[in-house]
């Protein structure tokens, strides 16, 4: 390999904390075995390396956030969920939200699904409920729980969550199962910006938590979340190469458990009981530590911090935002 591996790197797309993705989270919806919950989080309310707050309007008004659902297992999306957000008024933003499928393209509408959801910014969680649809899209606590200076610190791990108080905007939508097809889907999260020609173009895209920050070089970073899961095997030798330096790795061995993180999507199958990395994940799922024994080769497999024990039991599940940025 080409490149040279050198460490974690926290950085946003194009520099815009808006948009960077943090994690995906999908489980049956509690109480009712017809729906599912989908949660994707991105803008952390607090950069890592450097330090320091992000901003405080929770979307990019000039961004497609999509969710993507492979349905018949070829890595290809078969149906997606976009959300819009309008630019902010008086402090405040709306989203929208269209169901597409098959291969629209970014400019192309879709089905309206909802239109003119408030998003929160305070306590409150504001919900719109539109037919079989629930929305929540705002700031809430982070839900992540992680030692990330101790994973910078060589991987030395003290049990300090960085995640403890921090915050994180969250996309939270509820969905009939019969919109997931029958049987085992694959989930990823993805964001578009308009670029230059008058299209669309993808700068950031995942479902594992993790994988890019530390496995996928700079000089890689923008092919990676600019590609498609379909495509992912060209990324094997990429993230074996990185292996090979976090965790002592010989090549044969990195490249293996290299295709193990690979396509990088998540599975899901609502009729299952939801088991991360295998099917689905909830908000208490440990998802740091099993990586970071993949990352330091089984020398490092617990941060010593646990789930938060501040979620809410119905919708939206997550606990309002440490810090109230609500207008007035």
């Amino acid at each position: 390999m080409s490149h040279h591996y050198s460490g974690a790197d926290f950085g946003f797309p194009l520099g815009d904390a808006r948009l960077d993705f943090c994690d995906l989270y999908a489980f049956p919806k509690p109480g009712d075995a017809n729906k599912s919950i989908v949660i994707m989080d991105v803008h952390p309310s607090k950069a890592l390396d450097p330090a320091g707050p992000t901003t405080a309007e929770p979307f990019s008004t000039e961004a497609i956030y999509e969710l993507r659902i492979d349905t018949d297992g070829d890595l290809v999306a078969d149906v997606g969920y976009r959300f819009r957000f309008s630019p902010s008024q008086d402090g405040a933003q709306t989203a929208t939200v269209d169901r597409v499928v098959g291969g629209a393209g970014a400019s192309d509408g879709g089905e309206a699904i909802i239109a003119g959801a408030p998003v929160s910014k305070g306590a409150e969680a504001r919900v719109t409920e539109a037919g079989e649809y629930r929305l929540f899209a705002g700031w809430r606590s982070d839900p992540f729980f992680f030692d990330a200076g101790g994973a910078l610190n060589g991987f030395q791990f003290t049990g300090d969550d960085f995640f403890a108080d921090s915050d994180v905007c969250s996309i939270v939508l509820e969905l009939p199962n019969s919109d997931l097809g029958d049987g085992e889907v694959g989930l990823w999260h993805r964001a578009l910006v308009a670029a230059n020609d008058g299209d669309w173009a993808q700068v950031e895209r995942g479902a594992r938590t993790q994988v890019v920050p530390f496995l996928v070089p700079n000089e890689e970073k923008d092919a990676y979340v600019g590609g498609e899961p379909a495509d992912d095997a060209r990324f094997v030798d990429v993230l074996a190469h990185s292996l090979e330096h976090t965790g002592g790795y010989s090549p044969d061995e990195a490249k293996q458990v290299a295709g193990t993180l690979l396509p990088d999507i998540m599975r899901y199958d609502a009729k299952r009981p939801v088991a991360y990395p295998d099917n689905g994940r909830t908000l208490t799922d440990d998802v740091a530590d099993p990586f970071m024994a993949i990352l330091t080769n089984g020398k490092a497999s617990d941060d010593q911090v646990g789930p938060h024990d501040y979620l809410l039991s119905e919708f939206p599940y997550l606990w309002p935002p440490h810090e109230n940025r609500a207008e007035g």
